[in-house]
């Protein structure tokens, strides 16, 4: 799950309450590893002993384990997608095989794709990078006739599943679609003849590995589900802009390579209990850095998905952030996702992305049967309408604007309007004093109860503004930031002319981050400004005026909060290398106020201050820091701007 601003930059959820537990070939409670099931599950005689051994899910049942987490009471949902579930015959998915109670791992999952691939020529797989573990990250398509979807002139949807591996909702929905494709479902042949499916499975496959009961307390399934983090704990889902891992590199490459028109990130809530089964979002018009995509995301694809999914039996909703884990009817944030997550990146690249989030405490069957309605809607939506969506990602890209909000904050006035006709669908809960914590928690109830006119805090308000320059100019010897651009596809050129007058920054004031943050010691600083000439020749160019332009600003300015500075790219402007002796400095200061009687007067008016008066070392720096031998390097941002 994506986090918001009540809490930022935290890891969020973690899972479990699930149904009866039994022996069973995927899982087996009573051991701490997952079985490997061999390719003889092609056999329609080990499915049906699979499906006889399984037991279903039963929506109101809690585990009787005293070590595993009770969860809310269940409101009991039926819905016409359960008529997608197969249950006899060879191509049983393996989490159809045992009711939905376990997911399949790494292996099962890859041999499960590998007979698809066998079984039609449309679709293909193949290993897009290396996790940081080792595993390979594989890419699915299905094309019409297998044609490159890059190529084929078709829009193309990108559904991203497992980058919190413990949220595999859309792993499990993508086999039983890729499935039904195989076994000839017509609607599905007919939607890949106008537009192409483009599947990561699992993206974090490490975290996927690291399969437990004991990894997520508040949602309900799989038993078997995975981490939140990567081989090298670090959070894929923060790495969208500093690009650290090789599993979102595989991510910017497919991108890159494919141009995909709409991504689709698949998650599972933290947080608040609702109605709502299947919740997802995009950053709003009121914030957006991509109008014409986000209308064309509010006026077709929300109509498309919320009516495809209501019609399939479940509850759609916007994506769901209490203002008050304490009280939850003082309101809900509307959130402006920054580019650390798919949502907020895919606003400034100017890619169509939707942020899933399906609800937690919803059993994993029914949140895996609207992930699947939802990716079919969203195939749906490509097919029919892709080429006005290529227009307004078309449009997008060449907007040129003057200025750029890097930085969105709430507002302190909630909108009152959005629920005002139709009421938000919750559940009910009390507030009860509790032994553990002392203080009063909330219980939730597991009845509906609506809420008219929930308050709603929009992420609307301007935080940090800058100006758009021409272009930036990076020194040929950061080679890191450069390359991180280059994965990115920003567009990069040789510097060009001799010398030019440009924009540099310096750090005033500057603050790092107590504790580390996904591997980085992050720093936030205030700016002042100065005009320099520079030599072009140890230089590299980076314009605006290209279409990932917005993205490279936010990336190179300072001021952004997800912008490399930030991240701790630049850390060595803050310290120095070279020093000075006093038996050397003393005489150089006595010349340099004989010189010059301003600066005398000035150390002069320095000594006023007590502190100053009785510390030898800030006498012999203030000199210092006037000399010509002081770093000129020193506190500068060495990317300089051109405006």
């Amino acid at each position: 799950m994506a986090e918001k601003n009540r809490a930022p930059d935290e890891s969020y959820r973690a899972e479990t309450d699930y149904a009866a537990k039994c022996s069973h070939p995927f899982y087996n409670n009573k051991h701490s590893s997952m079985l490997k099931i061999s390719n003889h599950i092609r056999s329609t005689l080990i499915v049906h002993c699979l499906l006889a051994t399984a037991v279903l899910i039963s929506h109101g049942a809690h585990s009787d384990t005293p070590s595993e987490a009770p969860l809310p009471e269940l409101i009991p949902w039926k819905g016409d997608s359960e008529k997608r579930i197969v249950r006899e015959g060879e191509w049983v998915t393996p989490a159809e095989a045992n009711g939905f109670r376990t997911t399949p791992d790494y292996q099962q999952t890859r041999a499960f794709i590998s007979r698809l691939v066998d079984a039609s020529a449309a679709i293909k797989a193949s290993d897009i990078g290396t996790s940081a573990g080792g595993r390979q990250v594989q890419l699915v398509t299905l094309s019409e006739g297998g044609s490159d979807p890059g190529k084929n002139g078709k829009p193309s949807l990108l559904v991203q599943a497992g980058i919190h591996s413990g949220e595999i909702d859309g792993k499990d929905a993508g086999l039983m679609l890729l499935r039904d494709y195989v076994n000839g479902d017509k609607a599905l042949r007919q939607l890949i003849g106008h537009a192409n499916l483009l599947f990561i499975p699992i993206l974090n496959v490490d975290g996927h590995e690291r399969a437990s009961l004991y990894t997520r307390m508040n949602q309900r399934g799989p038993e078997n589900a995975g981490w939140r983090s990567n081989a090298n704990n670090l959070n894929l889902n923060r790495d969208y802009t500093k690009l650290d891992t090789p599993e979102l590199r595989a991510v910017m490459d497919v991108i890159n390579d494919y141009r995909p028109s709409l991504y689709l990130d698949i998650h599972v809530t933290d947080g608040e209990d609702y109605q709502y089964d299947i919740t997802y979002g995009y950053n709003g018009s009121f914030a957006t850095d991509s109008p014409a995509i986000t209308n064309w995301l509010e006026t077709r694809l929300q109509e498309d998905l919320d009516t495809a999914l209501a019609d399939a039996g479940h509850i759609p909703g916007p994506l769901i952030f209490g203002v008050n884990s304490k009280e939850f009817a003082d309101g809900i944030n509307h959130w402006t996702a920054p580019p650390r997550f798919s949502n907020g990146l895919g606003d400034l690249r100017h890619l169509p992305t939707v942020l899933v989030e399906n609800h937690s405490l919803k059993p994993y069957r029914q949140r895996v049967l609207g992930t699947y309605v939802l990716i079919e809607a969203a195939l749906e939506a490509l097919a029919e309408d892709g080429k006005a969506l290529d227009k307004a990602i078309t449009s997008d890209q060449q907007r040129r604007p003057e200025t750029q909000v890097l930085e969105w904050h709430s507002n302190d006035k909630p909108d009152l309007s959005v629920y005002a006709d139709e009421p938000f669908k919750g559940i009910a809960y009390q507030k009860k004093q509790n032994p553990i914590t002392g203080d009063e928690q909330v219980v939730w109830l597991g009845q509906a109860r609506d809420y008219p006119s929930l308050p709603v805090y929009v992420d609307n308000v301007k935080g940090v503004e800058v100006r758009v320059p021409e272009a930036f100019y990076l020194p040929k010897h950061e080679a890191r930031v450069l390359e991180r651009l280059k994965v990115h596809g920003i567009e990069m050129a040789e510097a060009e002319g001799d010398s030019a007058e440009l924009t540099q920054f310096r750090v005033d004031r500057h603050e790092f981050a107590d504790n580390p943050f996904e591997g980085h010691f992050r720093v936030e600083g205030e700016f002042s400004e100065e005009q320099i000439e520079v030599p072009l020749g140890g230089y590299v160019k980076v314009s605006t005026d290209q279409p990932l332009g917005k993205l490279a600003v936010a990336l190179l300015d300072p001021r952004g909060p997800d912008s490399l500075f930030q991240w701790g790219f630049f850390n060595q402007v803050f310290q120095r290398t070279e020093y000075y002796e006093p038996y050397a400095l003393v005489p150089l200061a006595e010349k340099m106020m004989e010189e010059d009687p301003g600066l005398k007067k000035a150390f002069e008016e320095r000594l006023q201050d007590k502190a100053f008066a009785e510390d030898p070392r800030a006498r012999m720096d203030f000199f210092y820091q006037r000399s010509p031998y002081f770093d000129q390097a020193y506190l500068k941002y060495p990317v300089l701007m051109e405006y």
